[in-house]
């Protein structure tokens, strides 16, 4: 039996095969449905038929099919039948998910995945152990490698159930409208599109004075809205309580008159939601689905105190007025929720944050999301803006990308099987980690490419280093931006000493040699660095890094025979540098003890030796082949290394040792 952990993968047979999703035999606890989904290369399904489950239990290839309940001891099980030789060729991945629909998996004991072989041997074991409010669970897939199959335990759960799960893979589920309760002093709500939460019957409570408000009845993961109604100009405080029946949260705290009144609040998930309230006159507390949210379009809309408002276009400018209050001097609060993120309201933007008359225009992302009024007693009006809507596929033709904040784009090379140069500027952004660009995997994985700590918000980078015709990306930075793929051959060719600014992509079409690396420009901690990227392996390797000095860094340019090797230097679009080859002897010779500091190159041209490595800080030293390519790291904590006639690269933070013995 192979038994794997979350993110780990095993080879399985390419052959009929069966799939349990088991768990205790345990009176009261949830039931587990479970259901197959089959994805293209885009991770998404083709159609509904794509969709296995109870409903549906047969695929029309025949490739899957869902058996129902087992029924053991002490056990259930859920089976699934894949036999992947019928697996359809534009199928690259088989995801089987569960469900819960009464309950959430931290309830299900001993949830695990098995997968059987045709004579009943168990090639996949994966036990759940991290299950918590999920109601819907993405537990392993089975996916195409190098013209194999190969599982893969997934793990990742969903509060909004297999609805939610589906959708993000692509199906379209047609759910139940849930009605909004009435209210009196606000507009009716209008659901549009795809709702933000999960449905429940209100809960309402009346009360006069300081009272208590319970919610017995179950409400789904995720936040609700509560409201409030009163009557009279009197104070009124509604805070949340702690699991010791102390105040924990500030809900409302309003002197406005007949207040009437949204806010967002997260219920505990192992308690009934309670909440003190403080009045002298008549209340009403109601405890509503996202649903009920007053919905912002193209029209202004208008309120009067804190509320929580939906808005679904995409992304826009949001005009907020706000009349300062009765005595003109209120503090208006605004916070921007996306749909990602409901799960904690803690991680959210803060859009508005000021005292007195406001007129301001703020920039908020694609909806679904919730604009949030937390504190505001006065008049003030909002009008959404929509900017003129991007196609980013447009970029196939023009070969330039253009968007605005967060996005996930594919990029396609323009001429696959070659790297290409992508010049890239977010003119809105900050030269901060706060700009980033990903790489994304089939899998969702993702691994840095840009930041604008190391790259700038403008420069030009390498993509597509190993020929591949498309890459996804995940940009997160605000503002616009543009990426723009040109071929390698506008890159300068590096053929003597080169200055330049910035973030840059340089041709080298010389042997393996030494390159000396500056920083000219004075500032203070500016990050500079160059890297060697070798076509067509896609390889990089580090010449050199500044730590933010402008003490010039020797470093190697390795190069692959009959490839193309391309310079990367990236530093902030302010940074000034100098680049200037060097010949191997330009590296000092080893001695008995040879101490340097930061970045650099030593060379041993005597006969074999144990080489001891000291460092102050963290020091590695790679030894490099022909080609000047590090391979193979020599560590302080596992010397002595022995080591013949060699180039040494030396990367440590501060002072190091080299010790040579005979």
């Amino acid at each position: 039996m192979t038994h794997i952990v979350k993110g780990a993968n095993t080879p399985v047979p390419t052959a009929p095969l069966r799939v349990a999703v088991c768990r205790r035999k345990v009176p009261g606890t949830p039931v587990v449905d479970v259901s197959a989904l089959l994805l293209d290369a885009t991770g998404k399904v083709r159609g509904d038929a794509d969709l296995v489950f109870h409903n549906q239990p047969a695929h029309p290839s025949g490739a899957v099919r869902h058996l129902g309940t087992g029924d053991g001891v002490d056990q259930l099980a859920e089976w699934l039948e894949l036999d992947l030789p019928r697996v359809e060729p534009a199928v690259q991945r088989v995801l089987v998910a569960a469900s819960c629909d009464d309950g959430t998996f931290g309830a299900v004991p001993g949830l695990a995945l098995q997968t059987v072989a045709g004579d009943g041997t168990i090639v996949a074991h994966y036990d759940v152990t991290d299950a918590a409010g999920e109601t819907a669970f993405a537990l392993g897939e089975f996916y195409r490698r190098n013209g194999e199959w190969k599982f893969r335990a997934v793990g990742q759960g969903w509060e909004s159930g297999l609805a939610g799960l589906a959708t993000d893979f692509g199906i379209v589920v047609a759910e139940e409208p849930v009605a909004a309760p009435p209210v009196p002093a606000l507009p009716p709500v209008t659901q549009v599109g795809t709702p933000l939460g999960a449905g429940f019957p209100p809960h309402t409570q009346s009360g006069r004075g300081n009272g208590v408000v319970s919610v017995d009845v179950p409400l789904p993961p995720g936040p609700v809205i509560v409201e409030a109604r009163i009557r009279g100009d009197d104070w009124l405080l509604v805070e949340t309580l702690n699991r010791r029946n102390k105040d924990e949260d500030t809900v409302f705290n309003t002197t406005l008159p007949d207040f009437h009144g949204r806010a967002l609040v997260q219920p505990p998930r192992d308690r009934p939601l309670r909440m003190k309230v403080n009045y002298d006159g008549d209340w009403t507390i109601s405890v509503l689905p996202l649903s009920a949210a007053r919905e912002l379009g193209t029209q202004t809309l208008k309120g009067r105190g804190t509320d929580v408002i939906a808005y679904r276009g995409t992304m826009a400018d949001v005009k907020v007025r706000f009349d300062g209050g009765a005595d003109r001097g209120e503090w208006f609060l605004l916070n921007c929720h996306e749909a990602a993120h409901f799960d904690d309201l803690d991680e959210h933007e803060m859009l508005c944050n000021e005292t007195g008359k406001l007129k301001q225009t703020v920039p908020v992302p694609d909806g679904p999301l919730l604009l949030v009024i937390e504190h505001g007693d006065g008049n003030w009006e909002l009008t959404a803006k929509p900017l003129p809507v991007r196609d980013p596929s447009a970029g196939l033709k023009t070969g330039a990308y253009e968007g605005r904040g967060d996005r996930t784009i594919t990029l396609h090379n323009p001429r696959p099987g070659r790297p290409a140069l992508v010049q890239y500027d977010f003119p809105g952004a900050k030269a901060d980690y706060s700009l980033e660009v990903k790489r994304v995997d089939e899998y969702g994985d993702e691994d840095e490419w840009l930041t604008g700590r190391q790259h700038g918000t403008r420069g030009t980078a390498v993509l597509f280093s190993d020929g591949r015709p498309e890459q996804a990306v995940r940009v997160k930075g605000a503002g616009e931006w543009t990426l723009r793929l040109l071929p390698e051959e506008q890159a300068p060719l590096l053929s003597g000493p080169a200055e330049g600014r910035g973030s840059t992509v340089l041709r080298y079409q010389g042997p393996p040699a030494l390159m000396t690396l500056q920083r000219t420009s004075r500032g203070d901690d500016e990050p500079l660095s160059a890297w060697s990227v070798n076509h067509p392996y896609g390889k990089s390797a580090m010449i050199g890094d500044t730590l933010g000095r402008r003490r010039p860094v020797l470093g190697p340019v390795w190069v692959d025979p009959g490839g193309t090797c391309l310079v990367t230097v990236r530093a902030t679009e302010d940074t000034k540098w100098r680049l200037e080859p060097a010949p191997l002897d330009a590296a000092p010779v080893l001695g008995a003890r040879t101490a340097g500091d930061r970045y650099g190159v030593v060379r041993h041209t005597g006969p074999e030796a144990e080489l001891v490595v000291v460092g102050t800080a963290m020091i590695h030293v790679f030894e490099l082949d022909e080609n000047l390519f590090p391979h193979r790291k020599l560590t302080a904590s596992s010397g002595p290394h022995r080591i013949s006639n060699s180039l040494l690269h030396v990367r440590c933070l501060g002072e190091w040792t080299l010790e040579l013995r005979p």
